[in-house]
């Protein structure tokens, strides 16, 4: 397939916006979907020709969120999509550490800004402190957890001049692994600066926080116009045409939402806690598991294509299911071995 096919939208597709853009950074993200990466066909072709071949889809997320993409693929591939709910970690039984709280606790009540792109995404030394710029730019303290940039050996020495000494007091930079959960859950956190990694952004919904988006993959480009475009919960960045993201386009975008004046802050804020009670009502995420198994059962569904799923289930949820779903999930491999 061409690049031009890849960029047409299929018929009956859902939605004219939560697609990729005409952009050179964007259209990058296309190119390594159509590579062949060495095993003789593209990551397009192994998702489609898994699709086609296969009896039923399963994705962790709810019908509440992606229910017309979900429509779409059952009703294109003409076969049943099963969904799982997103399957999040159980929140860490632990306190956040005293070395977060006694740094947060200084700001007032959704004031901080959090940020942080994943492991996946390293950034180049010049981008990584253009963004730190516009984190200064917009006014608000902050909390900035990302990776060292490339050809840097210490998060520290990607700092620009004076930039700690201008930061004092309101901004950190930690180039370590943050408890993203626990510190979401802190009053003083009042927006989510996220690359829209799947995790990071159900995280995000199921949190108080305002949300920017700030994605770099491809699939984390779909996340971050489902938010913005049709759930109209979040914002995402403006980038140059080369993916260049400018300190004037990050702080324009988290002023945009943490500004109590703003009518977009007042609009996704709105829509967030809306959704997020949708979300977070009492059962749902078991309704949806029960579902999913009463599913398989109902089916001819082969043992090994159950334990499959099941390890599928178990690396996706972070390698740190909850108890409930390893319980069910033993209870339908025992009752299909008999």
């Amino acid at each position: 397939m061409t690049l031009e096919d890849f960029m047409q939208l299929p018929p009956g597709y859902p939605s004219s916006s939560v697609r990729i853009k005409s952009k050179d950074f964007e259209i990058a993200q296309l190119k390594v979907v159509a590579k062949d990466l060495g095993t003789g066909m593209s990551i397009y072709v192994r998702i489609t020709s898994s699709m086609i071949w296969s009896d039923a889809m399963a994705f962790r997320t709810y019908h509440e969120v992606e229910g017309p993409y979900c429509d779409y693929l059952s009703k294109h591939y003409a076969k049943p999509v099963l969904l799982t709910g997103p399957v999040l970690p159980e929140t860490p039984a632990t306190k956040l550490d005293n070395k977060w709280t006694n740094w947060l606790c200084n700001f007032k009540q959704g004031t901080v800004v959090y940020c942080a792109f994943g492991s996946q995404n390293k950034l180049q030394k010049d981008q990584f402190q253009e963004l730190l710029l516009g984190f200064e730019l917009c006014g608000q303290p902050f909390l900035v957890a990302l990776s060292t940039p490339d050809g840097c050996k210490t998060i520290e020495e990607a700092f620009l001049e004076r930039f700690e000494e201008r930061v004092k007091g309101r901004g950190w930079v930690y180039g370590g692994w943050v408890p993203q959960t626990l510190i979401l859950e802190h009053p003083s956190i009042g927006c989510s600066v996220t690359h829209c990694g799947y995790g990071s952004m159900w995280e995000s919904l199921f949190s108080d926080c305002q949300i920017v988006c700030v994605p770099y993959l491809g699939d984390q480009i779909l996340g971050a116009r489902l938010m913005v475009e049709e759930l109209k919960v979040a914002v995402e960045v403006e980038r140059e045409d080369n993916g260049w993201i400018s300190k004037e386009s990050l702080s324009k975008a988290i002023i945009s939402v943490m500004d109590e004046d703003s009518e977009i802050a007042g609009l996704v804020k709105y829509n967030h806690a809306k959704l997020k009670e949708e979300l977070t009502s009492e059962g749902m995420q078991e309704r949806y598991l029960d579902t999913f198994i009463q599913n398989l059962q109902g089916d001819d569904t082969s043992l090994s294509m159950l334990f499959y799923l099941g390890i599928h289930l178990y690396f996706f949820s972070g390698l740190t299911c909850t108890r409930s779903i390893l319980q069910k999930s033993w209870q339908l491999l025992e009752a299909l071995s008999h």
